[in-house]
């Protein structure tokens, strides 16, 4: 009995087999907080054409590269000179990634290794540039906020122009040699000192200057007080207190010619 081979079954274990051999390069998985730029070997690299997280399906002579979209964050250790010349190891650390409709100019213009050959050369650039303006003492004082500051705006500035955003720069710490690290810390502590001398010399002054109003307003008080208090007054007032006296019930010896020619009254409880 002769059986016809399907003719359709060839092409379709051809193409089972190429599925099979070339899956790697057929299927892209793209996962999430990546991008993707797409090399196609007859039109060239695709830059405009930005590719989001899933699984995506391309030729299999053609290439996709993937970006991570996401903040990372790396150290770098250098050792620079200060103002008045003295090495300080600077230790950074400092957060970055790339803008993602972007991604397709970084890989042509910069490629995979945008972090080696952009970032770190410029972080160092910076942080040489600011910190030379600066003595030692002040990287420990409240300038180093300002420092920090300085070389995150010029360093994240010249990055920008290469499609890459930087998120943050941090001074993580300051090496001196101990000698100057010492006179640093005591020059710091004097200045300490003197501020909490000025800072009580200050408040002394306020309170005498507050009790030296606080008098000079007693003795004008005083001195409206005794000009307005005449003979006619103190008699009146005098009648008043014996008025209200009179009207106690309790008992009390009067007395008729005072000094001051009002009666006295003396309560015996």
């Amino acid at each position: 009995m002769n059986t016809s081979f399907p003719k359709w079954l060839i092409p379709a274990f051809a193409a089972f087999l190429f599925v099979l051999v070339f899956s790697s390069r057929l299927f892209v998985k793209i996962e999430s907080g990546e991008a993707g730029v797409q090399y196609d070997l007859v039109a060239g690299l695709k830059v405009d054409r930005v590719y989001d997280q899933g699984l995506k399906i391309i030729a299999p002579w053609n290439r996709m590269f993937i970006y991570s979209t996401r903040i990372q964050e790396d150290r770098s250790v250098m050792e620079v000179l200060s103002a008045n010349g003295l090495t300080i190891r600077a230790e950074l650390s400092y957060r970055y990634r790339p803008f993602q409709d972007k991604i397709g100019y970084l890989h042509n213009e910069v490629g995979e290794n945008y972090h080696e050959r952009i970032i770190i050369p410029e972080i160092r650039s910076a942080t040489r540039e600011i910190i030379g303006k600066y003595l030692p003492e002040e990287l420990y004082s409240s300038k180093r906020d300002s420092i920090q500051t300085e070389i995150f705006v010029l360093a994240a500035e010249r990055i920008k122009g290469k499609y890459i955003e930087l998120d943050a720069v941090l001074i993580r710490d300051v090496g001196l040699p101990d000698k100057l690290k010492q006179a640093i810390e005591r020059k710091l502590e004097q200045e300490q000192v003197s501020l909490e001398y000025e800072f009580r010399l200050t408040r002394a002054q306020k309170e005498a200057e507050r009790q030296r109003i606080e008098a000079e307003g007693k003795a004008v008080a005083n001195r409206l007080l005794s000009q307005s208090l005449t003979d006619k007054i103190l008699r009146d007032k005098g009648i008043d207190a014996t008025l209200k006296l009179a009207e106690s019930p309790n008992s009390k010896v009067i007395v008729v010619g005072g000094s001051d020619g009002l009666p006295l009254i003396l309560g015996n409880n």
